[in-house]
């Protein structure tokens, strides 16, 4: 088998490690050079030690401005020269748009993975339009566009940003054994967690607002959030309802699959912008019941009354009903539901698929 030299696109060591870094051990053990782009952080070593090569390149991760982003594109150009990459792997929208300009001017061959599409696309504005138009002059031209849900797909086709140059992905797949199958705890006490970035889009006020509603009906039940509070805003409102008893505010935690084990269902009341939530099917995977919004990704992870419950985004009378019919269940109708999330994820998001993929399109 002929070794690659394989240039991996990334704005950020934690995303790389929680979801690429079996596909990057697999890319090792089968003989390949990774050289991997992202920026400055003490824990990059860890992927030193595996034996790969890093090129710290800043970025900024969110926003717009022309003269960074331009720096962005000439870092990517020179980096891809030295390199001389058979293959580029590209995760989030940065990566994307600006190594598919660079590699596309240098015939390289770049396959992009589209993780979701935050708030960019929820709104008809500025942002919208600049952000499809910087997607119709990069990825358009890309080798490869991996999609994770049919809803940014069919977004992405419709709006001319991807010609017939996609192919789709569960997600970014669970490994199934690091996220282990627990039963659903049954002692009385019943708890409900919110894992994500604290921050509007994110449905936080709708949990908010759906803990107040249920708490002093049930006071048997518990309102966790886990995360970092990415807008100020929520700071007080947080603190608010967690003065009130209506949740409790976990902060960010390095222990967060400990939580999910404590609790017998996840909640991601998100508004839009994802892939597939890595959340859903985490939990799902370790037998968790889950209920979350109606949009692209959530909607693929859960299963409609088998495994969880699905609402109309926005709708918190809609969540509170959810919340309702979990509580009125019984714990072996609850734990039936764990369950089959559990072999729907075995079935569908094994993270097996995806590193089987990668691995041909690098190979091929």
């Amino acid at each position: 088998m002929e070794t690659k030299k394989i240039l991996i696109l990334s704005n950020h060591f934690i995303t790389l490690y929680n979801f690429r870094r079996e596909l990057i051990s697999r890319l090792i053990e089968r003989g390949h050079k990774v050289y991997i782009s992202m920026p400055d952080d003490e824990r990059n070593v860890f992927f030193v030690r595996q034996g790969c090569v890093l090129i710290h390149t800043g970025m900024s991760r969110r926003g717009m401005n022309p003269v960074q982003d331009l720096s962005l594109l000439r870092q990517y150009k020179r980096i891809m020269r030295h390199v001389r990459p058979d293959i580029i792997l590209s995760y989030t929208v940065k990566p994307n748009i600006y190594g598919t300009m660079a590699s596309n001017g240098l015939h390289l061959r770049q396959v992009c993975n589209i993780t979701g599409t935050g708030a960019t696309f929820l709104k008809e504005n500025f942002l919208a339009g600049t952000v499809r138009m910087l997607y119709r002059h990069s990825i358009k031209k890309a080798y490869k566009v991996f999609f994770q849900n049919t809803g940014d797909r069919d977004y992405f086709v419709e709006h001319g940003m991807v010609r017939d140059n996609w192919d789709m992905l569960p997600g970014s797949g669970v490994n199934l054994e690091q996220h282990r199958f627990t039963e659903l705890p049954g002692d009385g006490s019943v708890g409900f967690i919110y894992i994500g970035r604290i921050m509007a889009v994110k449905g936080v006020q709708q949990f908010l607002d759906c803990a107040k509603a249920i708490r002093p009906k049930h006071p048997e039940t518990r309102f966790y959030m886990a995360g970092f509070i990415e807008e100020e805003r929520f700071r007080p409102i947080v603190d608010e309802y967690v003065k009130a008893g209506y949740v409790e505010y976990l902060g960010f935690r390095d222990d967060i699959d400990s939580w999910i084990e404590k609790c017998q269902c996840t909640v991601l009341p998100s508004l839009g912008g994802e892939g597939v939530p890595n959340v859903l099917i985490e939990s799902a995977a370790g037998g968790r019941v889950c209920i979350a919004s109606r949009i692209n990704g959530s909607a693929d992870a859960v299963d409609d009354g088998v495994t969880g419950y699905l609402y109309t985004p926005g709708r918190t009378d809609e969540l509170v009903a959810c919340v309702e019919k979990f509580l009125s269940l019984s714990h072996e109708q609850r734990a039936a539901m764990g369950l089959a999330g559990r072999r729907k994820v075995e079935k569908e998001f094994d993270r097996k698929i995806v590193i089987d993929k990668y691995i041909r399109e690098v190979e091929q």
